[in-house]
């Protein structure tokens, strides 16, 4: 959501920070949108002003007796009565207008976002870790002899369809440690605090991260109208959705480990075979609510604690900022982590890591009183993956691999899975 006044005030300057998203100039169509529902509420305000003083001058002319006076003053305040309730409805209808228009409008990027067009344009800031060199063809995930007997991709396409998997044994369990040392990690060593939050919410928290209403087709609804999450950013972020936070209580660092649910839409063809793409997943997913001074370095930060989980674990990494054209919608900037995928060759996002700037607070009217007095002003938020649990365990897994069709496990997760360094070629962890 945007400040309709700071439009106003420069609507250059708004156009030119969307021009980074490679936008077309979108000021012109709200400020016309602005100038008409302003209109209407001076002519409904000035409307009733006359109804007001015609119902007045009416009451003295029947006091005096001249009654033809007092049944013309009378019709003109029906009249104006009538006028006043028109306008309001049109001020009313083109308010609602211009809030459905400001609501698509994404984010404006901060002025370090690089220019692009797409993920090619995207620049990379530092690298974590030398691929390792393999003796052998390394496959991926999905083809590794000890992987096979703990991912069942038909059993899932029974129950469910395309793009989901039954984890089993060993490789579920890596898949749980992975989880649970991710958030003692964030819990311990980055000061985050713990949080389990519901998985179904209302449309207007959605609509105060920014899902909604432009991106309702990434999500499922259920008959009842609850949202099943997408990402634990709904849930973190809306927890001062309406408030008046105490600044000293800011920042709020928060961390959940759920599961989310995406439609994937417009993803057809597109990583189908394995568990890189699904419809529904786990993520580790940091917030951060801060206030208007902190959320450049709280952004830093952020950024860092996502990529000591790659670092804990030894899986190598790159730290990218994304392009004007490649950022997410609620985003002024993003950094992506991409791990390196040894049985794809290359480098595949892991992790973003996102400073909203008060985009949101403003949908979710969120808010703090200064510690030295004054005006209420909106809180930062931020969110980034801390990581995705699917995404990191095919990391591990396609790092890990060894020619016999076994998987070496980081030293990080072997308390987690009861001092087991190994995953088997025959599936089972020793």
């Amino acid at each position: 959501m945007h400040d309709i006044r700071a439009i106003r005030e420069n609507p250059t300057a708004f156009d030119a920070a969307l021009g980074l998203r490679n936008m077309a100039p979108v000021s012109p169509e709200i400020l016309s949108l602005d100038a008409d529902r302003r209109s209407r509420i001076a002519a409904a305000e000035t409307a009733q002003a006359e109804q007001n003083r015609a119902s007045k001058e009416a009451g003295a002319a029947k006091g005096r007796g001249d009654d033809a006076e007092f049944q013309r003053l009378r019709a003109l305040v029906s009249a104006k009565k009538d006028e006043t309730s028109r306008l309001q409805a049109e001020a009313a209808a083109l308010d609602a207008k211009l809030r459905e228009l400001l609501l698509a409008v994404p984010n404006l990027p901060l002025e370090s976002v690089p220019a692009g067009q797409d993920e090619d344009d995207n620049v990379e800031i530092r690298r974590w870790g030398e691929p390792r060199a393999f003796d052998f063809a390394p496959r991926e995930h999905f083809e590794i002899a000890g992987v096979r007997p703990g991912m069942d991709f038909e059993t899932a396409a029974k129950l469910s369809g395309a793009r989901f998997v039954v984890l089993k044994g060993g490789v579920a369990r890596i898949h749980r440690a992975l989880a649970q040392f991710m958030l003692d990690l964030h819990v311990a060593e980055h000061g985050l605090e713990e949080t389990w939050a519901p998985v179904l919410v209302l449309s207007e928290m959605m609509e105060g991260t920014g899902q909604l209403p432009k991106f309702g087709e990434d999500s499922y609804q259920t008959r009842e109208g609850w949202w099943l999450i997408p990402t634990s950013e709904v849930t973190l972020t809306n927890t001062v959705n309406g408030d008046l936070v105490d600044h000293a209580s800011l920042p709020r660092r928060l961390v959940a480990h759920s599961q989310c649910f995406r439609s994937e839409a417009g993803s057809a063809g597109r990583d189908t075979a394995g568990m890189l793409r699904q419809h529904q997943f786990e993520k580790v997913e940091m917030v951060s609510i801060t206030d208007a001074e902190s959320g450049v370095a709280e952004h830093a930060r952020m950024t860092r604690c996502a990529e000591t989980v790659l670092e804990r674990l030894g899986l190598p990494y790159r730290t990218i900022v994304l392009c004007g054209g490649d950022m997410g919608f609620g985003a002024r900037i993003t950094h992506d982590l991409e791990v390196w995928l040894p049985g794809q060759g290359r480098y595949r996002e892991i992790s973003s890591v996102s400073y909203c700037g008060d985009f949101q607070a403003r949908r979710m009217n969120a808010r703090y009183r200064p510690a030295g007095g004054g005006k209420p002003e909106f809180v930062h938020t931020l969110n980034g993956s801390g990581l995705a649990v699917g995404r990191t365990l095919i990391a591990v897994l396609e790092n890990g691999q060894q020619a016999d069709g076994s998987v070496l496990l980081p030293e990080a997760l072997h308390p987690y899975l009861g001092g087991r360094t190994r995953l088997g070629a025959d599936g089972v962890l020793a």
